[in-house]
C-alpha cells in the first residue's frame, strides 16, 4: 500500500508539521490510556475470578468438584464472551469515528491564532550541579604523640632481685629508645606528608573547577543553540504573520497547511492535504488523499462460540462497507472545504477547487496510481450559506456541481471534466 502519510509529511510546512505531530501525539496518548484502562479492568476481573475459584476450591468437598469445574467453565465462557464484546465495542468506536468525520469538526473553530505557535525557550536543569560544590579540605594529619617511658615491672621472687630489677630497667630504657626514634621519624616525615595531602587536595579541587568550567561551557553552548533555534523559529513565525497580513501566496499556503494539520483524523485512517493558491483568481487548489477502501473495517461484530472456544469476526455486508466508504469520501470532501473557509477569517480565499482521491497499486500495471473520487469547486458565499449540520453530504456535493465517483469502494474514478468551476 502506498505510504500517503510519509509523503504528505514532506509536503507540509514547518509549522504545519509541528501542529500535526502535536495532535498525533495527543491522539496516541489518549489511545494508550484507553488500552491501559481496558487492560487493567481485564486483569482485575481475572484476579477476582482466580481468587474466588481458589477460595471455593479450598472449601470444596469431593462431591463439589464437578460443580466447581462447571462454574469455572462458565466463568471462562463469560470472560471470553466479554472479550468478544470488548472487541466489538472497539470496532464500533472506529466505525463511529468514521461516521462522525464531518460532524466532529462542526463545533470546532478551525481558525488558528498564529501567535499561539510562538516558541518559548525551555532549558533543562544544569546536569552537573555536583561540580559546583568545592571538595572539602581533608582533616589535618595530627602530630604523633610523644613517647612515654614506662615504669619497670615490679620484681617478683626473692632470688636474684637485683639482677631482675636491672634487667627490667634496661628493657624499659630499650623500649623508650625504640619509641623515641619512631616518634622522631614520624615527626620528621610530617611536613612532607602534610604537603602531599595539601597538593592532592589542590589537584582534586583544580580538576573539579576544570570539569565545572567545561560542563558550564557545554551547557551554555547548548542553551545558546536552543535560544538560537527558538529565535529563528519565532522569526519565521513573524515572517509568516507578516506575509499573511499582506496575503502573500507562500504565507497563505503555509497557513492553510497549519489549519489542515490541525485536522486530525483517526490514526488508523490518515488523511493528507496539499494546497496551492492562485492570487489572480483568489482560488485555492486543494488536493486530499485518503486511505483506500481496504482501510474500512469489513466486520460488523465479533462472536464467541462456546463449543470451539473461539472468537471470530462477523463480516459486514459488502453493501454496508461500500456505503460507509462512500459516506467517508463525501464527508471528508465537505469537511476539508469547511475547515479552510472557516479558518480564513480575512476572506483571502474566494473559492476552493478540491480534488479528493486515493493512491493505490494498479492491478493492471502493478505500479502506484492515483484514483480521483471527488472533484468540486465552491465559492465562499455559496459554501457559507450551507448548514452542514443538517445536510445530506451526497446531495450537498451534487448541489455544488461536483463530479463524484459512483463507486469509490470499487476504485471507480469520478468522471473527468464533470465539475463546474466556481464563479
Amino acid at each position: 500500500m502506498v505510504d500517503l502519510g510519509a509523503r504528505m509529511a514532506r509536503r507540509r510546512g514547518f509549522f504545519a508539521e509541528l501542529q500535526h505531530q502535536a495532535k498525533l501525539a495527543d491522539q496516541r496518548q489518549q489511545a494508550a490510556l484507553r488500552q491501559q484502562s481496558q487492560a487493567v479492568k481485564r486483569a482485575e476481573a481475572a484476579q477476582r475470578a482466580a481468587e474466588r475459584a481458589a477460595a471455593a476450591a479450598a472449601r470444596a468437598s469431593e462431591q463439589d468438584r464437578k460443580r466447581l469445574e462447571r462454574e469455572a467453565a462458565q466463568a471462562h465462557a463469560e470472560a471470553r464472551q466479554a472479550e468478544a464484546e470488548e472487541l466489538t465495542a472497539e470496532l464500533n468506536r472506529r466505525l463511529v469515528e468514521l461516521d462522525e468525520i464531518l460532524s466532529a469538526t462542526l463545533d470546532v473553530d478551525d481558525f488558528v491564532d498564529l501567535e499561539s505557535l510562538r516558541a518559548v525557550v525551555t532549558h533543562p536543569p544544569f546536569p552537573r550541579e555536583d561540580l559546583r560544590v568545592p571538595i572539602p579540605a581533608p582533616a589535618a594529619i595530627p602530630d604523633p604523640p610523644l613517647p612515654v617511658k614506662r615504669e619497670p615491672e615490679p620484681v617478683k621472687g626473692l632470688l636474684g632481685r637485683k639482677q631482675k630489677a636491672a634487667d627490667a630497667l634496661a628493657a624499659v630504657e630499650q623500649q623508650y629508645a625504640t619509641d623515641y626514634w619512631a616518634w622522631k621519624a614520624a615527626t620528621d616525615e610530617l611536613p612532607a606528608r602534610r604537603a602531599a595531602q595539601e597538593a592532592a587536595h589542590q589537584a582534586a579541587e583544580s580538576a573539579r573547577q576544570i570539569a565545572l568550567a567545561e560542563a558550564l561551557a557545554q551547557y551554555e553552548a547548548e542553551s545558546a543553540a536552543r535560544e538560537k533555534d527558538v529565535a529563528e523559529q519565532n522569526e519565521s513565525l513573524d515572517q509568516l504573520i507578516s506575509g499573511l497580513a499582506y496575503g502573500t501566496v507562500d504565507a497563505l499556503q503555509e497557513y492553510v497547511g497549519i489549519v489542515l494539520a490541525n485536522s486530525i483524523y483517526p490514526e488508523w485512517f490518515p488523511v493528507s492535504h496539499s494546497a496551492t493558491f492562485e492570487p489572480t483568481t483568489a482560488e485555492l487548489s486543494l488536493r486530499v488523499l485518503i486511505p483506500g477502501p481496504d482501510a474500512i473495517p469489513a466486520i460488523k461484530s465479533y462472536r464467541y462460540t462456546k463449543a470451539t472456544d473461539e472468537i471470530t469476526p462477523v463480516a459486514a455486508t459488502q453493501k454496508d462497507t461500500k456505503d460507509r466508504y462512500l459516506r467517508v469520501v463525501h464527508n471528508i470532501a465537505l469537511r476539508s472545504l469547511h475547515e479552510v473557509f472557516e479558518a480564513d477569517r480575512r476572506g483571502l480565499i474566494a473559492s476552493i477547487s478540491l480534488e479528493l482521491g486515493t493512491e493505490t497499486i494498479s492491478p493492471a500495471t502493478g505500479r502506484p496510481t492515483y484514483v480521483p473520487f471527488v472533484a468540486v469547486a465552491a465559492r465562499r458565499e455559496e459554501f457559507d450559506a450551507l448548514d452542514l449540520s443538517a445536510v445530506v453530504p451526497s446531495a450537498t456535493l451534487e448541489h455544488l456541481g461536483a463530479s463524484v465517483s459512483k463507486n469509490p469502494y470499487g476504485l471507480v474514478p469520478a468522471v473527468a471534466g464533470g465539475v463546474r468551476r466556481a464563479r
